[in-house]
């Protein structure tokens, strides 16, 4: 995504303001800066896990929060007006929260919404459209206040603050901004604008950048500084560029500032101990008392756990070894989505390489989430209604991070839509395998014979095959009086459809699934998979088993729990 450069020198004497324009070319140059230097920042991430996709999650979160304020410009494109301070710093930190990624972004998020709140009370207090003026008396004052409520919101949000880290960096910069002249300590900076406090920042979070080695010891061990505070220091670059138009001298690839160059090609084993397994991420609507009731109980669960947002909407990420739990958590705290479940892979402790293969797979609920997830896959969910877009696939293949993806759609309105995707990953270099899975049961009995050992091609074919011969039911209500090929339903009918057509209409949902089961079975089958919906009792799973075990003696039936999804059961007949 390219988005407009607008920074141009100014004479030293003229006030420098961050207003609406700036912040416009700020997040240009932060996602520019961040798209030259995610390799190398991905290269040197050994903390808090050696994942090796700092760089890359700080990117999407900038990319994310660059579109948000695009999209502020764009609204106003056909008037005469331009957006204010307010909307436009409010814009860019939406756009960060609802698209942050991994420990890291999620941080980011938080202190561009630390940010916002004074920038834009600010500019709304000046009575001036885009706060301009205030910024000019004020000198860089506001921007040192800016950055400090971002340090200390940041903070807020990390259940166990670490020194060492992008908090760290974050709190340096904000020192050295309140030191600037015209802060409100008697200097005369104020005819320097925000162009002082930004200059300031900047090198207070460089030397502090080059200080973590000596903070963290498994920094110090592999010489390297943190990745999560390099990426800030990329994007406080960009700032000094959008307010000043002078660019920083770039810091060395890999190394910390001011010194040369100590790049780690992994960490031993005995760095760092084995963390949990997955990397839980999802945006959660809910108040602050679900949120606080959510901290603990993650707290309790796993580490690197950040909660950021506020006024209704959050972004949570927690690193656990039982996503299900994690993603339950927060279904008892409020209406999750967007969950993202990565699997950090056998050895938290090692720098992650590029896998061979992975799969990623498009899932209705979050038990089927964390089932996929501990199956090795990594996971997009899929809401009732809100079916996702072809960015957040690729994004998880992104996330996969491997030579060879196996993409399982598992809906056969997304065929379009993963297509897309799967289009895009491989102009980026990925081999890319559609497998067009039209129902989740399809994509368990796929992601069971998934065997990464294997030449690609046959394994492609191996799951083409148990996806193929999978016959695939849901159990659906039906939602107005309609003409089926059943007959005609009413409102509130149980609809049994087998292969997407409607084949059983009923009142009971247990005598509905059996009337399926049996059709489906009168075919022959070897194995029957029921996916339950989250209000659906377990007598229904025992009431079915009883009922295939009976009736079909060499068919043997498993039961999963599926969570909150669109239909309470799902069915699949092997």
């Amino acid at each position: 995504m390219q988005l407009p450069a607008q920074a141009a020198k100014e004479d030293p004497q003229v006030p420098q303001t961050l207003d609406a324009a700036a912040v416009r070319t700020w997040c240009s140059l932060a996602l520019d800066a961040l798209g030259r230097d995610r390799e190398e920042i991905d290269a040197i991430n050994v903390y808090p896990v050696a994942d090796g996709d700092t760089g890359t999650n700080l990117y999407l979160t900038v990319e994310s929060a660059a579109q948000a304020v695009e999209a502020v410009f764009d609204a106003h494109a056909t008037g005469t007006s331009v957006p204010d301070l307010p909307d436009t710093v409010r814009a860019m930190a939406h756009g960060a929260l609802i698209g942050a990624r991994g420990n890291s972004g999620t941080i980011l998020a938080q202190l561009l919404r630390g940010m916002a709140e004074v920038l834009g009370e600010d500019a709304a207090e000046s009575g001036d459209e885009d706060g301009a003026a205030a910024a000019a008396e004020g000198g860089g004052d506001h921007l040192a206040r800016a950055l400090r409520r971002a340090a200390e919101l940041a903070r807020e949000a990390v259940a166990h603050p670490v020194e060492g880290t992008i908090l760290t960096v974050a709190s340096a910069a904000a020192a050295a901004a309140a030191r600037t002249p015209g802060d409100g300590g008697g200097g005369d900076g104020a005819a320097y604008g925000d162009g002082a406090a930004v200059h300031a920042a900047y090198a207070g979070a460089r030397v502090a950048l080059a200080a973590t080695p000596g903070q963290l010891a498994v920094l110090g061990r592999a010489g390297v500084v943190d990745a999560g505070g390099r990426g800030l220091l990329a994007v406080l670059a960009a700032l000094v560029e959008a307010v000043t138009g002078d660019a920083p001298s770039p810091v060395a690839p890999g190394a910390r500032p001011h010194e040369l160059p100590a790049v780690v090609e992994s960490c031993d084993a005995d760095d760092s101990p084995v963390g949990p397994a997955f990397e839980v991420i999802y945006l959660l609507e809910t108040d602050e008392t679900g949120i606080t009731r959510l901290r603990r109980r993650l707290d309790a669960l796993g580490d690197s756990l950040v909660v950021v947002g506020g006024d209704g909407l959050w972004n949570v990420h927690v690193h656990v070894d039982d996503a299900g739990a994690a993603v339950e958590a927060g279904v008892e705290a409020g209406r999750p989505y967007r969950i993202r479940i990565t699997h950090f892979g056998a050895a938290a402790g090692h720098q992650r390489e590029r896998a061979q293969r992975a799969v990623v797979a498009v899932v209705p609920g979050e038990g089927l989430a964390g089932l996929c997830a501990e199956a090795g896959a990594t996971t997009v969910l899929a809401r009732p209604g809100e079916p996702p877009a072809s960015g957040e696939l690729v994004d998880a293949i992104r996330r996969a991070h491997a030579h060879e993806v196996v993409l399982l759609p598992n809906d056969a309105e997304l065929r379009h839509t993963a297509a897309a995707a799967a289009e895009q990953a491989r102009a980026e270099g990925i081999r890319v395998a559609l497998i067009p899975t039209r129902a989740a049961v399809q994509g368990i009995a796929a992601l069971a014979v998934h065997e990464p050992d294997r030449r690609f091609d046959e394994d492609v074919v191996a799951m083409t095959s148990a996806a193929g011969a999978t016959r695939y039911a849901e159990l659906a209500v039906a939602e107005r009086q309609s003409w089926t090929m059943a007959g005609i339903c009413q409102a509130g009918d149980l609809l049994g459809l087998i292969d997407g057509d409607v084949a059983v209409i009923g009142t009971d949902l247990a005598a509905t699934a059996e009337t399926v089961l049996d059709r489906m079975l009168s075919a022959g089958g070897e194995l029957v998979t029921l996916v339950l919906g989250q209000d659906v009792p377990d007598t229904l799973a025992e009431r079915l088993e009883r009922y295939v075990r009976d009736g079909h003696l060499a068919v043997d039936t498993v039961v999963y729990r599926g969570g909150r999804q669109s239909v309470p059961l799902l069915i699949g007949v092997e």
